[in-house]
């Protein structure tokens, strides 16, 4: 079954958008405690860039839609955010090229995006990154079965709140060490929002 058309994926890149904006603040505030302070603002900027780019422009697949917003990120965010999500979202474009995004095709799209994030960012499983937070949606996704699509957004929030607790190992939040403890990631929460924008445009019990 066709899980992601053309459609949705432009009106899920709209999505994050919006929910980036509305959390704007509290993604500024999470990224001051232990990094630069503007991943809110990177996070607004970049993806209305994204929607700008794609809402007036005839795609033929999904992968371009995604290739079309990795290119944006990449170009538009500043920071180690922008090269991270882009290459999340290129490595999911390269890997759905040509295919119709079934439950198993986008598995495997989510594999190479989490793949990328690791390769770009240097960063393993516990690292305190955004990483923690799409390696587990990964996980999740090859669980068998998986229950619904909406239980992956709690395997999101658990995951974030388990950053809390971590010392940062990448990034500038680990030039704090111990000092980066008792503070939640602020891409893992980017990231959350970019997997709950998905959640909504797909609307599937399954």
């Amino acid at each position: 079954m066709i899980i992601l058309n053309v459609d949705q994926t432009k009106q899920w890149m709209v999505e994050i958008h919006q929910r980036m904006d509305e959390h704007k603040e509290q993604l500024t505030s999470l990224d001051q405690a232990i990094g630069d302070g503007d991943h809110g603002t990177n996070m607004v900027r970049g993806f209305q860039e994204v929607v700008h780019k794609t809402e007036d422009t005839d795609y033929e697949n999904v992968a371009d839609v995604l290739k079309s917003a990795a290119m944006t990120l990449t170009a538009k965010v500043g920071g180690a955010s922008g090269p991270l999500y882009g290459t999340a979202f290129l490595q999911m474009a390269m890997s759905l090229q040509g295919k119709d995004v079934t439950d198993k095709a986008f598995i495997e799209a989510m594999d190479a995006a989490t793949e990328g994030i690791q390769s770009r960012g240097k960063a393993e499983f516990g690292d305190k990154t955004m990483y923690d937070v799409w390696f587990q949606v990964a996980s999740f996704l090859h669980s068998e079965p998986y229950e619904t699509w909406r239980d992956m957004l709690e395997v999101c929030q658990a995951m974030i709140e388990d950053t809390r607790e971590m010392v940062a190992k990448r990034g500038r939040a680990s030039y704090l060490k111990e000092r980066s403890k008792g503070h939640i990631d602020p891409g893992s929460m980017s990231s959350f929002y970019i997997f709950e924008a998905l959640v909504a445009v797909l609307d599937l019990e399954g």
